[in-house]
């Protein structure tokens, strides 16, 4: 806990700014009670900005001296207009526009200094990359947490069935309550608990999925039924951005955090962004997941020690007090990348990401031929393989392996056991191990593999097996066969013809003991957290067909299936 000055706060309600166009926004405000002016924080949201966590953060931050605009986005809660959602192309919404207008209106408010920052998590932070991207005057630093860099490099060109139709649900009970519509929750946190407890096990494995009634979502509806055409369409790539960042940024994520594409926005504004920005920039990933208000020492069945604690306000305020205040508080004096190292459960600096002593290692699979279930002998090593007969396994999606995750759709580390004889699971494992190995950077799976089906998916999950044998998973990728050269022309798959793709798996970073080994899960659905492919190549939205795959994974010395692992020298 940073140990700051605290302010009496007064609140002022619904503040209304007026955009270029005259729709007008409203915020709430928290600022210190009495006469002096502060720097401003600016959070714009979709979610409410009464929601608990707001008015908590905004209240601390005002009591440590700065003046806090929490502003409902277009068309959500106190705000006019039409809501144009974040997963439409951003030149399809308001929030470029928005978010300048907001941060000059907010920059002459009575109670700042002029001086802005902007601050989101999750969708929050999609907004504030927008308002980064217009440039205003006022803005003098961001932090941005919980955001991908681009949104194929998150969904892989596949629907995320589990989290996407929740997120549309519990976003579609502010839709109803502005139109008065009764046939479904108004409050989103009801919505969620609606849907946990009777509509998701329906809609999930509701075929087609553009058949799920159209009053289910309300008048969100139409804008999820473009989505679900628009799978391999980029989004929300802020690439483009990087080069433009005029102001510093901080970002943070964590290792089990879904959008842990944050990391490709600091690697990106550090090489491309202004020289003169390039040292300022800060990079935090915690061993946590998505929630900001998790950032906690426990998560799922671990506990990485009290040094992973933090709070989102403390992150906040210490960025901004030494951003605008010009306060001396050690971000001088430190690294730009701090990373929390798993297994060894401390926090690390490093100048840049990946980290340039990153020796990519690759450890290949083997086995006879029955790698299927934890009782098959597949293994891992950096042995390259000789002559070995491929494994085998049946894909049906009418049975995929399900996600194990948190109950809001959220990726977590959980112990894979309930997985542990699925016979459409390949299972390749290291020997235990006798010596440290740090495992910290990207990771791909280099895959062999043919199916005889006109499209399917390849899955990689990757865990580490503690002393005591349980698995937790570390991170994931998949891979959309007709996606394997690229999303602007999907490609059939020939049948029964060998083909090497390539998989991409979240960033880690652990220490490995002795005792420990790793745990490689090759299989072809993620379900509900990646939508099942139904394998005849159609549409998944109209698709109601669901034909099972025989699937074949080589690793032999003409087709060497393979883990590539940034290994750390220590």
């Amino acid at each position: 806990m940073i140990d700051t000055p605290s302010y009496p706060v007064r609140v002022e309600s619904n503040c209304e700014a007026v955009m270029r166009d005259g729709t007008i926004l409203r915020a709430d405000i928290y600022h210190p009670a009495d006469d002096k002016k502060y720097p401003t924080l600016l959070c714009r949201t979709p979610y409410q900005k009464l929601t608990p966590r707001y008015v908590e953060l905004a209240t601390t931050l005002a009591a440590r001296g700065y003046t806090v605009v929490v502003q409902d986005q277009r068309g959500r809660y106190a705000s006019d207009g039409e809501f144009r959602w974040m997963w439409r192309h951003r030149d399809e919404t308001f929030d470029i526009e928005d978010g300048y207008d907001t941060c000059e209106w907010a920059a002459r408010l009575e109670w700042s200094d002029g001086q802005v920052g902007t601050w989101g998590h999750s969708n929050a932070s999609w907004l504030a990359w927008l308002l980064i991207a217009s440039q205003p005057p006022s803005l003098k630093a961001a932090l941005c947490s919980g955001i991908f860099k681009n949104a194929l490099d998150l969904t892989c060109g596949i629907f995320e069935t589990g989290r996407r139709l929740e997120w549309t649900y519990k976003m579609a009970a502010d839709a109803r309550r502005r139109d008065e519509d009764p046939t479904g929750p108004h409050i989103s946190e009801v919505a969620q608990d609606r849907w946990h407890a009777v509509e998701r096990d329906k809609y999930m494995w509701w075929l087609p999925l553009a058949k799920i009634p159209a009053e289910v979502f309300s008048t969100l509806d139409g804008q999820l039924q473009a989505y679900h055409r628009e799978q391999h369409r980029e989004v929300s790539d802020f690439g483009p951005f990087h080069e433009k960042v005029n102001t510093p940024i901080m970002q943070i994520t964590g290792w089990w955090d879904r959008l842990i594409g944050t990391i490709d926005n600091f690697v990106g504004i550090a090489e491309n962004g202004p020289e003169r920005l390039r040292g300022q920039h800060r990079l935090i990933i915690g061993p946590w997941g998505h929630d900001s208000s998790q950032f906690i020492r426990k998560i799922g069945p671990v506990d990485y020690g009290p040094d992973a604690d933090r709070t989102y306000a403390d992150m906040i305020s210490r960025w901004y007090d030494f951003q605008i205040k010009g306060e001396t508080n050690g971000l001088e004096e430190e690294d730009p990348v701090q990373l929390y190292v798993l297994g060894e459960n401390r926090w690390r600096g490093e100048r840049e990401w990946p980290l340039a002593r990153t020796q990519y290692t690759a450890f290949y699979l083997h086995s006879s031929g029955s790698a299927n279930t934890i009782a098959g002998n597949g293994s891992l090593s950096v042995e390259p393989p000789g002559g070995e007969d491929p494994d085998q396994y049946t894909y049906d999606p009418r049975d995929p392996v399900m996600s194990l995750m948190s109950a809001e759709s959220q990726a977590a580390p959980v112990d894979q056991a309930p997985h542990d004889y699925r016979r459409d699971i390949l299972f390749y494992q290291t020997p235990i191990l006798e010596r440290e190995i740090e495992i910290t950077g990207p990771v791909q799976l280099i895959l062999w593999a043919q199916t005889d089906a006109p499209d399917t998916d390849w899955t990689a999950k990757l865990a580490v097996v503690l002393e005591d044998g349980m698995a937790v998973n570390l991170t994931y990728g998949i891979r959309r066969a007709q996606y394997r050269e690229g999303y602007v022309e999907p490609k059939p798959v020939q049948p029964n013809v060998p083909v090497e793709y390539t998989v991409r798996l979240n960033p880690t970073g652990i220490l490995l003991k002795p005792g420990q080994c790793l745990r490689l899960y090759v299989s072809s659905s993620d379900f509900p957290n990646f939508d099942r492919n139904h394998n005849p190549g159609k549409p998944y939205w109209s698709d109601a067909e669901l034909r099972p795959a025989l699937q074949t994974v080589f690793h032999d010395g003409e087709r060497p299936s393979r883990l590539v692992l940034p290994v750390i020298p220590r």
